[in-house]
């Protein structure tokens, strides 16, 4: 489907009125933590973390024990979520902060938009910043609070956060940032008595604000919140802070444990607020990462257990996230599934349990999760998933650098093209310790194969024009 013809049906089903069919049609909230490694909870085995409201949704729905993001770092993860496309066929695969979609992309707010669902997002975008084509409000959200430019994300005290394309000043943060901002607690009260504003707050009261206002559903709320990642600037004052200040850690991982208790709460809240307004079983909530653990933290938190590597490369470490799902009558309680999913698997996933396929754009590489989720089964573990980027969070042209790619137990992966691939039998060595290329050439030559056929170049990645001296708009 072209974006003449989504258009087209947009049109058509915007003659329905959005309060027809809502009853069949669930809410969907989306939950993503930045950075949050894969055992930084308790439902994946964390001893040191507290995070009983995440366990809890784990309990009441279904864990996923072999999930991953659609790529190693932030933005062209995203991507992946909102497109369905892997990262070779998405539009977005450079990490400078401010790339934007394509103008002719299909996200899954637009998706849904098609059959009368209010879309409203809530965090870091990273799609595009402010006066781009890539924004939000051009890609099916009627409101985005937060950052556009996930640069700007970094920040947990800045001057402004963006409402739906308009900047809206933050006083009291004024003077607070820094290119080598602090690590560790702030005080609420700064300089000149302004009480400091901490934006994972702001965007969290925001959020449970709309999702009140929509409650007469059907909506679709996209929480990507922009904690655990650093920069690790708390509020001294937060109770999750409390309980980990005196913890014989760094104050990196100190900060990284309350942040994930903090996320916890805040995961709370939201499910509270579902109890709340009667739509907790009308309501599909999603949790989980952006991509691998930033940070391993080992000897303290361990947030990548076994797994190799972490963010920024391709091994398990980097693209292995959480991943849980819950939906009472429809998703069985305790439940577990060990097939491969991905990103791209969302969008289709979505628009089967909202009966939104007819939106569904052609083209995606994703594959709907609906039947594992539901019990019956059927996804292919079999079938090809692909990773790429380049070798540099902030480095243009893009070039393709990293490539892996995992089909059923075999992984092939390399971190420079010009070197041969490696593999590894996940069933085997879930460590990726043990090299088996040499004595597997046929599967090597087989998705090696698959990779050339199924990968097409970007289009021009570029960080938009910015005033002098600025990192964002």
């Amino acid at each position: 489907m072209n974006r003449r013809q989504f258009a087209g049906a947009l049109g058509a089903a915007s003659l329905m009125g959005r309060a027809e069919g809502a009853a069949e049609r669930p809410n969907v909230i989306y939950i993503i933590l930045d950075d949050l490694g894969m055992y930084d909870t308790g439902c994946y085995g964390s001893k040191q973390i507290q995070t009983p409201n995440i366990d809890r949704l784990a309990a009441e729905g279904m864990k996923f024990e072999t999930a991953y993001s659609g790529c190693t770092v932030c933005a062209p993860a995203r991507g992946t979520l909102m497109t369905g496309k892997h990262m070779g066929h998405s539009s977005v695969r450079a990490n400078p902060g401010g790339t934007p979609l394509a103008a002719e992309d299909v996200t899954m707010a637009q998706m849904l938009k098609g059959a009368g669902y209010a879309c409203g997002g809530f965090g870091k975008w990273g799609l595009g910043d402010i006066d781009t084509y890539g924004v939000p409000e051009k890609h099916g959200f009627d409101r985005f609070f937060g950052y556009y430019h996930q640069v700007h994300a970094h920040h947990y005290y800045p001057d402004y956060l963006i409402d739906t394309g308009k900047k809206v000043p933050l006083p009291g943060n004024r003077g607070v940032y820094s290119p080598k901002a602090k690590v560790g607690p702030y005080e609420d009260t700064g300089p000149g008595g302004l009480k400091r504003q901490f934006s994972g707050y702001a965007i969290q009261e925001e959020m449970k604000k709309w999702i009140r206002a929509q409650s007469g559903g059907p909506f679709f709320c996209y929480a990507p919140w922009t904690i655990p990642h650093g920069q690790h600037e708390i509020p001294g004052s937060d109770p999750a802070w409390q309980m980990y200040k005196d913890k014989p850690w760094s104050v990196d991982a100190r900060v990284h444990a309350a942040f994930v208790t903090m996320a916890d709460r805040f995961v709370g809240e939201t499910m509270a607020l579902l109890k709340e307004l009667k739509l907790e079983s009308k309501t599909l909530v999603f949790f989980s990462s952006d991509n691998g653990a930033a940070d391993t933290y080992n000897g303290a938190l361990d947030s990548g257990g076994i797994l190799r590597g972490k963010k920024t490369n391709l091994y398990e470490g980097g693209i292995r996230v959480p991943l849980l799902a819950r939906l009472p009558g429809r998703i069985q309680a305790g439940s577990k599934c060990g097939t491969p999913v991905y990103f791209p698997d969302v969008m289709p996933t979505v628009a089967e349990l909202t009966g939104t396929r007819q939106f569904l754009p052609k083209g995606i590489d994703g594959m709907s999760m609906a039947a594992e989720l539901t019990g019956r089964g059927g996804l292919k573990a079999e079938r090809p998933m692909y990773w790429e980027w380049n070798d540099g969070h902030f480095k243009l042209p893009y070039v393709v650098r990293m490539q892996a790619c995992r089909r059923g137990q075999w992984k092939i992966v390399r971190h420079d093209t010009a070197k041969p691939w490696e593999l590894y039998d996940l069933a085997a060595d879930p460590g990726e310790k043990n090299d088996v290329a040499a004595a597997n050439a046929r599967v090597v030559a087989e998705l090696d194969a698959w990779v050339r056929a199924n990968r097409a170049d970007p289009p021009e990645q570029f960080e938009p024009q910015k005033p002098a001296g600025q990192q964002w708009r």
